[in-house]
Protein backbone atom coordinates (compact mmCIF):
# COMPACT_ATOMS: atom_id res chain seq x y z
CA UNK A 1 0.00 0.00 0.00
CA UNK A 2 1.27 3.44 -1.00
CA UNK A 3 0.62 4.72 2.00
CA UNK A 4 1.22 2.36 4.63
CA UNK A 5 3.89 2.57 7.48
CA UNK A 6 7.35 3.02 6.85
CA UNK A 7 9.35 -0.42 6.97
CA UNK A 8 12.27 0.89 5.08
CA UNK A 9 13.38 3.86 2.39
CA UNK A 10 14.20 3.94 -1.09
CA UNK A 11 16.18 7.13 -0.78
CA UNK A 12 18.85 8.32 1.12
CA UNK A 13 19.51 12.13 1.82
CA UNK A 14 23.05 13.30 0.65
CA UNK A 15 23.23 15.42 4.09
CA UNK A 16 21.78 14.40 7.26
CA UNK A 17 19.94 17.54 8.78
CA UNK A 18 17.85 17.86 12.21
CA UNK A 19 14.31 17.95 11.49
CA UNK A 20 12.61 20.62 13.67
CA UNK A 21 7.91 20.89 13.57
CA UNK A 22 7.05 23.48 11.02
CA UNK A 23 5.48 26.41 11.99
CA UNK A 24 3.09 27.50 8.96
CA UNK A 25 3.93 31.21 7.88
CA UNK A 26 2.73 31.21 4.46
CA UNK A 27 -0.87 31.91 4.06
CA UNK A 28 -1.77 31.42 1.11
CA UNK A 29 -0.26 31.17 -3.08
CA UNK A 30 0.68 32.02 -6.22
CA UNK A 31 -1.59 40.44 -7.12
CA UNK A 32 -2.55 44.87 -8.16
CA UNK A 33 -15.06 62.21 -7.49
CA UNK A 34 -15.98 65.14 -7.90
CA UNK A 35 -12.77 66.89 -8.40
CA UNK A 36 -11.31 69.36 -5.32
CA UNK A 37 -8.54 71.01 -4.35
CA UNK A 38 -8.79 70.42 -0.44
CA UNK A 39 -6.35 71.33 1.99
CA UNK A 40 -3.93 68.63 2.85
CA UNK A 41 -5.27 67.10 0.13
CA UNK A 42 -1.55 65.51 -0.28
CA UNK A 43 -1.38 64.62 3.32
CA UNK A 44 -4.75 62.51 3.29
CA UNK A 45 -2.66 60.46 -0.10
CA UNK A 46 0.41 59.71 2.36
CA UNK A 47 -1.57 59.12 5.08
CA UNK A 48 -3.29 56.26 2.87
CA UNK A 49 -0.47 54.71 1.79
CA UNK A 50 1.33 54.99 5.01
CA UNK A 51 -1.41 54.00 7.23
CA UNK A 52 -1.88 51.28 5.59
CA UNK A 53 1.88 49.73 5.83
CA UNK A 54 1.33 50.44 9.57
CA UNK A 55 -1.07 47.58 10.02
CA UNK A 56 1.23 45.04 8.86
CA UNK A 57 4.69 46.25 9.20
CA UNK A 58 4.84 48.58 12.01
CA UNK A 59 7.88 50.41 10.40
CA UNK A 60 5.72 53.91 9.84
CA UNK A 61 3.12 56.18 11.36
CA UNK A 62 2.46 59.52 9.85
CA UNK A 63 1.35 62.63 11.93
CA UNK A 64 -0.50 66.12 10.44
CA UNK A 65 0.77 68.84 11.02
CA UNK A 66 -0.97 72.14 11.59
CA UNK A 67 0.34 73.76 8.14
CA UNK A 68 -0.75 70.67 6.37
CA UNK A 69 2.68 69.16 5.98
CA UNK A 70 3.15 65.30 6.50
CA UNK A 71 5.69 64.50 9.03
CA UNK A 72 6.81 60.59 8.46
CA UNK A 73 8.41 58.93 10.92
CA UNK A 74 10.32 55.86 10.02
CA UNK A 75 12.08 53.20 12.18
CA UNK A 76 13.76 51.16 9.46
CA UNK A 77 16.73 53.23 7.37
CA UNK A 78 14.89 51.89 4.14
CA UNK A 79 11.55 54.04 5.17
CA UNK A 80 13.70 56.99 5.81
CA UNK A 81 15.09 56.65 2.60
CA UNK A 82 12.03 55.94 0.45
CA UNK A 83 9.69 58.49 2.50
CA UNK A 84 12.65 61.73 2.67
CA UNK A 85 11.63 64.94 2.10
CA UNK A 86 12.58 65.23 -1.43
CA UNK A 87 10.09 62.27 -2.26
CA UNK A 88 6.84 64.31 -0.07
CA UNK A 89 8.06 67.44 -2.39
CA UNK A 90 8.02 65.37 -5.33
CA UNK A 91 4.42 63.67 -4.66
CA UNK A 92 3.28 68.03 -3.68
CA UNK A 93 4.78 68.86 -7.37
CA UNK A 94 2.96 66.45 -9.11
CA UNK A 95 -0.29 66.57 -7.00
CA UNK A 96 -0.25 70.12 -7.71
CA UNK A 97 0.51 69.79 -11.80
CA UNK A 98 -2.81 67.48 -11.46
CA UNK A 99 -5.03 69.77 -10.12
CA UNK A 100 -3.86 72.41 -12.08
CA UNK A 101 -3.94 70.63 -15.51
CA UNK A 102 -5.43 67.33 -15.61
CA UNK A 103 -8.27 67.45 -17.87
CA UNK A 104 -11.01 65.54 -15.84
CA UNK A 105 -12.00 65.30 -12.16
CA UNK A 106 -9.81 63.16 -10.17
CA UNK A 107 -10.78 59.93 -7.85
CA UNK A 108 -8.67 59.92 -4.50
CA UNK A 109 -9.28 56.47 -3.99
CA UNK A 110 -8.09 55.16 -7.74
CA UNK A 111 -4.99 57.29 -7.09
CA UNK A 112 -4.47 56.23 -3.22
CA UNK A 113 -4.44 52.60 -4.89
CA UNK A 114 -2.16 53.80 -7.22
CA UNK A 115 0.21 55.21 -5.02
CA UNK A 116 -0.10 51.88 -2.93
CA UNK A 117 0.98 49.71 -6.08
CA UNK A 118 3.81 51.57 -7.52
CA UNK A 119 5.40 51.29 -3.67
CA UNK A 120 4.93 47.93 -4.49
CA UNK A 121 5.82 48.07 -7.94
CA UNK A 122 9.33 49.89 -7.37
CA UNK A 123 10.54 46.49 -5.61
CA UNK A 124 11.53 45.18 -8.90
CA UNK A 125 10.01 41.96 -7.96
CA UNK A 126 7.34 40.24 -10.49
CA UNK A 127 5.62 38.31 -7.96
CA UNK A 128 5.07 40.99 -5.39
CA UNK A 129 2.10 42.85 -5.61
CA UNK A 130 -0.55 45.11 -4.29
CA UNK A 131 -4.45 44.19 -4.15
CA UNK A 132 -7.26 46.29 -3.95
CA UNK A 133 -10.07 44.99 -2.24
CA UNK A 134 -11.82 43.66 -5.32
CA UNK A 135 -8.43 41.82 -6.65
CA UNK A 136 -8.00 40.40 -3.36
CA UNK A 137 -11.65 38.64 -3.21
CA UNK A 138 -11.53 37.16 -6.43
CA UNK A 139 -7.19 35.81 -5.99
CA UNK A 140 -9.53 33.86 -2.36
CA UNK A 141 -12.12 33.01 -4.77
CA UNK A 142 -9.02 31.07 -7.03
CA UNK A 143 -7.01 29.95 -4.39
CA UNK A 144 -10.26 28.08 -2.92
CA UNK A 145 -11.03 26.12 -5.92
CA UNK A 146 -14.30 27.76 -6.54
CA UNK A 147 -15.29 30.93 -9.07
CA UNK A 148 -17.11 32.24 -11.84
CA UNK A 149 -15.00 32.11 -14.77
CA UNK A 150 -14.75 30.02 -18.32
CA UNK A 151 -12.99 26.66 -16.69
CA UNK A 152 -9.52 26.74 -19.11
CA UNK A 153 -6.08 26.42 -17.65
CA UNK A 154 -3.74 29.14 -18.97
CA UNK A 155 0.17 29.29 -18.96
CA UNK A 156 2.52 32.19 -20.01
CA UNK A 157 5.74 32.62 -21.33
CA UNK A 158 8.23 34.27 -18.84
CA UNK A 159 10.04 36.23 -21.87
CA UNK A 160 7.28 37.00 -24.35
CA UNK A 161 4.52 37.08 -22.24
CA UNK A 162 1.71 34.89 -24.71
CA UNK A 163 -0.79 33.18 -22.75
CA UNK A 164 -1.20 29.84 -23.92
CA UNK A 165 -4.30 27.46 -23.08
CA UNK A 166 -3.08 24.06 -21.36
CA UNK A 167 -5.98 22.63 -20.35
CA UNK A 168 -9.99 22.73 -20.80
CA UNK A 169 -12.31 21.90 -17.99
CA UNK A 170 -14.90 19.03 -18.88
CA UNK A 171 -18.21 20.78 -19.24
CA UNK A 172 -17.65 24.50 -18.74
CA UNK A 173 -17.64 27.92 -20.96
CA UNK A 174 -14.33 27.06 -22.70
CA UNK A 175 -15.67 23.89 -23.51
CA UNK A 176 -18.83 24.10 -25.16
CA UNK A 177 -17.41 27.66 -27.22
CA UNK A 178 -14.80 25.38 -28.26
CA UNK A 179 -11.77 26.71 -27.29
CA UNK A 180 -8.71 24.21 -27.32
CA UNK A 181 -5.69 23.45 -25.82
CA UNK A 182 -2.78 24.80 -27.75
CA UNK A 183 -4.54 28.11 -28.62
CA UNK A 184 -3.11 31.32 -27.16
CA UNK A 185 -5.20 34.10 -26.03
CA UNK A 186 -4.59 37.63 -27.72
CA UNK A 187 -6.80 39.69 -26.02
CA UNK A 188 -9.04 39.74 -22.87
CA UNK A 189 -11.63 42.47 -23.52
CA UNK A 190 -9.38 45.40 -25.03
CA UNK A 191 -6.42 44.31 -22.69
CA UNK A 192 -3.49 42.73 -24.78
CA UNK A 193 -3.34 39.69 -22.85
CA UNK A 194 1.33 40.07 -23.17
CA UNK A 195 0.55 43.42 -21.32
CA UNK A 196 0.27 41.68 -17.47
CA UNK A 197 0.77 39.06 -15.21
CA UNK A 198 -1.03 35.65 -15.65
CA UNK A 199 -2.59 36.21 -12.39
CA UNK A 200 -3.61 39.93 -13.25
CA UNK A 201 -5.41 38.82 -16.65
CA UNK A 202 -7.28 35.70 -14.87
CA UNK A 203 -8.69 38.11 -12.83
CA UNK A 204 -9.59 40.20 -15.54
CA UNK A 205 -11.64 36.64 -16.69
CA UNK A 206 -13.13 35.94 -13.99
CA UNK A 207 -15.88 37.64 -13.03
CA UNK A 208 -19.65 37.63 -11.88
CA UNK A 209 -21.78 34.97 -13.02
CA UNK A 210 -23.67 34.87 -15.76
CA UNK A 211 -21.86 37.67 -17.03
CA UNK A 212 -19.93 37.93 -20.09
CA UNK A 213 -16.40 38.22 -21.34
CA UNK A 214 -14.71 38.78 -24.82
CA UNK A 215 -11.76 37.18 -25.95
CA UNK A 216 -9.56 37.14 -28.92
CA UNK A 217 -8.54 33.94 -29.37
CA UNK A 218 -5.22 32.62 -32.27
CA UNK A 219 -5.66 29.05 -32.59
CA UNK A 220 -3.15 26.50 -33.67
CA UNK A 221 -1.96 27.01 -37.50
CA UNK A 222 -4.95 29.64 -38.00
CA UNK A 223 -3.88 32.77 -40.10
CA UNK A 224 -6.94 34.85 -38.40
CA UNK A 225 -7.99 35.69 -34.90
CA UNK A 226 -11.40 34.06 -33.95
CA UNK A 227 -13.37 36.33 -31.31
CA UNK A 228 -15.35 34.50 -28.80
CA UNK A 229 -18.32 35.84 -25.99
CA UNK A 230 -18.16 33.47 -23.57
CA UNK A 231 -20.67 33.20 -20.26
CA UNK A 232 -19.10 32.56 -17.40
CA UNK A 233 -19.86 30.31 -14.80
CA UNK A 234 -19.32 28.58 -11.78
CA UNK A 235 -15.94 26.06 -11.86
CA UNK A 236 -15.42 23.96 -9.26
CA UNK A 237 -11.77 23.00 -10.22
CA UNK A 238 -10.80 19.47 -10.49
CA UNK A 239 -6.90 20.13 -9.53
CA UNK A 240 -6.06 15.90 -9.45
CA UNK A 241 -7.04 13.34 -12.58
CA UNK A 242 -6.18 10.12 -12.68
CA UNK A 243 -6.43 7.06 -14.96
CA UNK A 244 -4.90 3.21 -15.60
CA UNK A 245 -2.00 2.22 -18.10
CA UNK A 246 -1.53 -1.13 -18.78
CA UNK A 247 1.05 -3.51 -16.74
CA UNK A 248 -0.56 -2.07 -13.55
CA UNK A 249 1.14 1.77 -14.48
CA UNK A 250 -1.09 4.36 -12.96
CA UNK A 251 -1.18 7.74 -14.30
CA UNK A 252 -1.93 11.21 -12.23
CA UNK A 253 -2.15 14.63 -13.39
CA UNK A 254 -1.69 17.41 -11.00
CA UNK A 255 -3.33 20.90 -12.56
CA UNK A 256 -2.41 22.60 -9.74
CA UNK A 257 -1.98 23.22 -6.08
CA UNK A 258 -5.05 24.11 -4.38
CA UNK A 259 -6.97 24.25 -1.12
CA UNK A 260 -7.94 20.61 -1.57
CA UNK A 261 -5.26 18.90 -4.31
CA UNK A 262 -3.88 16.91 -1.34
CA UNK A 263 -6.94 14.92 -0.66
CA UNK A 264 -7.49 14.63 -4.19
CA UNK A 265 -4.10 13.18 -4.66
CA UNK A 266 -4.34 10.68 -2.03
CA UNK A 267 -7.97 9.93 -2.97
CA UNK A 268 -7.24 9.68 -6.84
CA UNK A 269 -4.03 6.75 -5.74
CA UNK A 270 -6.21 4.74 -3.27
CA UNK A 271 -8.36 4.66 -6.32
CA UNK A 272 -5.73 3.39 -8.60
CA UNK A 273 -4.55 1.25 -6.07
CA UNK A 274 -7.94 -0.56 -5.85
CA UNK A 275 -7.44 -1.33 -9.93
CA UNK A 276 -3.97 -3.11 -9.33
CA UNK A 277 -1.25 0.35 -9.24
CA UNK A 278 2.26 -1.15 -9.26
CA UNK A 279 4.04 1.53 -10.22
CA UNK A 280 3.14 5.70 -11.18
CA UNK A 281 3.45 8.52 -13.24
CA UNK A 282 2.86 11.87 -11.88
CA UNK A 283 2.59 14.51 -14.41
CA UNK A 284 3.19 18.47 -13.58
CA UNK A 285 3.43 19.91 -16.60
CA UNK A 286 2.23 22.78 -17.27
CA UNK A 287 1.49 23.26 -13.83
CA UNK A 288 2.07 26.84 -12.91
CA UNK A 289 2.17 25.76 -8.65
CA UNK A 290 -0.23 27.08 -5.98
CA UNK A 291 -0.26 26.58 -2.39
CA UNK A 292 2.55 25.45 0.18
CA UNK A 293 0.83 23.72 2.29
CA UNK A 294 -1.18 21.37 -0.68
CA UNK A 295 2.42 20.49 -2.14
CA UNK A 296 4.22 19.77 1.46
CA UNK A 297 1.19 17.33 2.28
CA UNK A 298 1.44 15.44 -1.06
CA UNK A 299 5.56 15.04 -0.03
CA UNK A 300 4.40 14.11 3.50
CA UNK A 301 2.38 11.25 2.03
CA UNK A 302 5.28 9.80 -0.51
CA UNK A 303 8.55 10.23 1.28
CA UNK A 304 10.58 9.00 4.71
CA UNK A 305 11.06 10.92 7.46
CA UNK A 306 13.21 14.61 6.65
CA UNK A 307 13.00 17.58 5.29
CA UNK A 308 11.06 18.00 2.06
CA UNK A 309 11.78 22.00 1.34
CA UNK A 310 13.36 24.85 3.43
CA UNK A 311 13.17 28.76 3.47
CA UNK A 312 15.63 31.39 4.40
CA UNK A 313 14.72 35.02 4.73
CA UNK A 314 16.95 37.57 4.23
CA UNK A 315 17.77 38.07 8.11
CA UNK A 316 18.96 33.95 7.62
CA UNK A 317 15.96 32.66 9.42
CA UNK A 318 14.97 28.98 8.18
CA UNK A 319 11.72 27.24 8.05
CA UNK A 320 11.46 23.64 7.33
CA UNK A 321 8.95 21.60 6.23
CA UNK A 322 9.43 18.06 6.58
CA UNK A 323 7.55 14.50 6.00
CA UNK A 324 6.93 12.63 9.30
CA UNK A 325 7.75 9.26 7.27
CA UNK A 326 4.57 7.65 8.84
CA UNK A 327 3.82 6.64 5.60
CA UNK A 328 5.48 6.05 2.79
CA UNK A 329 5.37 5.31 -1.12
CA UNK A 330 6.69 1.69 -1.71
CA UNK A 331 6.86 1.62 -5.48
CA UNK A 332 8.51 2.75 -8.77
CA UNK A 333 7.31 6.44 -9.86
CA UNK A 334 8.41 9.14 -12.94
CA UNK A 335 7.45 12.88 -12.50
CA UNK A 336 6.85 14.40 -15.68
CA UNK A 337 7.98 18.13 -16.38
CA UNK A 338 8.58 21.17 -18.71
CA UNK A 339 9.40 24.77 -18.82
CA UNK A 340 5.99 26.05 -17.18
CA UNK A 341 6.45 23.20 -14.17
CA UNK A 342 7.40 26.31 -11.60
CA UNK A 343 6.92 26.92 -7.77
CA UNK A 344 5.60 24.43 -5.67
CA UNK A 345 5.74 21.43 -8.86
CA UNK A 346 9.45 22.63 -8.52
CA UNK A 347 9.45 22.17 -5.13
CA UNK A 348 7.99 18.37 -5.63
CA UNK A 349 10.16 17.53 -8.06
CA UNK A 350 13.38 18.97 -6.59
CA UNK A 351 12.24 16.20 -3.29
CA UNK A 352 11.43 13.60 -5.51
CA UNK A 353 14.97 14.02 -7.13
CA UNK A 354 17.04 14.63 -3.90
CA UNK A 355 15.42 11.72 -2.48
CA UNK A 356 15.99 9.66 -4.95
CA UNK A 357 12.74 8.59 -5.23
CA UNK A 358 11.43 9.28 -8.69
CA UNK A 359 12.93 9.72 -12.58
CA UNK A 360 12.18 13.39 -13.52
CA UNK A 361 11.53 13.40 -17.68
CA UNK A 362 10.93 16.02 -19.89
CA UNK A 363 12.45 19.81 -20.00
CA UNK A 364 13.77 21.83 -17.50
CA UNK A 365 11.57 23.58 -15.29
CA UNK A 366 10.55 26.83 -15.50
CA UNK A 367 12.91 28.00 -11.97
CA UNK A 368 10.88 29.70 -9.75
CA UNK A 369 13.03 29.88 -6.31
CA UNK A 370 11.30 32.10 -4.05
CA UNK A 371 8.08 32.21 -2.11
CA UNK A 372 5.49 34.67 -1.36
CA UNK A 373 2.81 35.62 1.45
CA UNK A 374 -0.33 37.42 1.21
CA UNK A 375 -1.40 39.29 3.83
CA UNK A 376 -4.78 41.03 4.44
CA UNK A 377 -4.66 44.92 5.12
CA UNK A 378 -7.24 46.12 8.00
CA UNK A 379 -9.68 47.94 4.89
CA UNK A 380 -10.10 44.60 3.45
CA UNK A 381 -6.99 45.13 0.69
CA UNK A 382 -3.74 42.92 0.72
CA UNK A 383 0.00 42.89 -0.13
CA UNK A 384 1.85 39.74 -1.55
CA UNK A 385 5.50 39.83 -0.76
CA UNK A 386 8.54 37.53 -1.86
CA UNK A 387 9.59 36.89 1.59
CA UNK A 388 12.30 34.12 1.28
CA UNK A 389 14.33 31.93 -1.15
CA UNK A 390 13.38 28.13 -0.98
CA UNK A 391 15.73 25.27 -1.15
CA UNK A 392 15.19 21.47 -1.95
CA UNK A 393 16.15 19.23 0.33
CA UNK A 394 19.81 19.13 -0.65
CA UNK A 395 20.72 22.57 -0.21
CA UNK A 396 19.82 23.83 -4.11
CA UNK A 397 18.01 27.16 -4.96
CA UNK A 398 16.63 26.86 -8.34
CA UNK A 399 15.78 30.46 -8.96
CA UNK A 400 16.50 31.34 -12.45
CA UNK A 401 18.19 28.11 -13.42
CA UNK A 402 15.07 25.08 -13.25
CA UNK A 403 15.28 21.45 -12.56
CA UNK A 404 17.21 19.65 -14.90
CA UNK A 405 15.36 16.35 -15.32
CA UNK A 406 16.99 12.83 -14.99
CA UNK A 407 16.15 12.03 -18.78
CA UNK A 408 15.65 15.33 -21.00
CA UNK A 409 13.21 14.73 -23.75
CA UNK A 410 11.36 17.52 -25.62
CA UNK A 411 7.29 16.98 -26.28
CA UNK A 412 6.15 15.41 -29.26
CA UNK A 413 2.89 13.54 -30.45
CA UNK A 414 2.85 11.48 -32.52
CA UNK A 415 -0.93 10.53 -32.96
CA UNK A 416 -3.49 12.11 -35.26
CA UNK A 417 -4.21 15.69 -34.13
CA UNK A 418 -7.83 15.21 -35.58
CA UNK A 419 -8.94 11.73 -33.42
CA UNK A 420 -8.98 11.80 -29.32
CA UNK A 421 -5.86 12.49 -27.75
CA UNK A 422 -3.62 9.11 -27.29
CA UNK A 423 -1.63 9.52 -23.87
CA UNK A 424 0.59 6.74 -26.09
CA UNK A 425 1.29 8.53 -28.79
CA UNK A 426 2.30 11.44 -26.18
CA UNK A 427 6.56 10.48 -26.09
CA UNK A 428 7.41 11.92 -22.76
CA UNK A 429 4.09 9.40 -21.43
CA UNK A 430 5.96 7.05 -23.72
CA UNK A 431 9.14 6.87 -21.80
CA UNK A 432 8.10 7.15 -18.55
CA UNK A 433 6.02 3.89 -19.40
CA UNK A 434 9.20 2.61 -20.83
CA UNK A 435 11.32 3.43 -17.63
CA UNK A 436 8.24 2.07 -14.81
CA UNK A 437 8.06 -1.22 -17.31
CA UNK A 438 12.22 -1.60 -17.28
CA UNK A 439 12.05 -0.83 -13.13
CA UNK A 440 9.03 -3.16 -12.34
CA UNK A 441 10.54 -6.20 -14.01
CA UNK A 442 13.79 -5.30 -12.07
CA UNK A 443 12.07 -6.08 -8.82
Amino acid sequence: MIFGKNKEKRGKMEEKREVGKEEEKINNVPEQNKRKREKGFLAGLIAGILGTSVAFTGILYISHMQDDTVAVNATTQEAKEVFDQKTLDKLNQLMEQIDANYYEDVDTKKMQEGLYAGLVEGLNDPYSAYYTEDKYNELMKQIHGNFYGIGAGLSQDKETMQVTITKIYDNTPAQEAGLEVGDTIVKVEDIDATSMELSDLVMRIRGEEGTTVHLVVCHEGASEYSEYDIKRAKVNEQSVAGQMFEDGIGYIYVSGFEEDTANQFKSTITELETQGMKAMIVDLRNNGGGMLPAVTQMLDDILPEGITVYMEDKYGNRQDCTSSGDTVMNYPMVVLVNEYSASASEIFAGAIRDYNYGTLIGTTTYGKGVVQNTIELPEGDAIKLTIAKYFTPNGENIQGTGIEPDISLEYEYTGDPNEAFDYHCDNQVAKAIEVLEGELQEQ
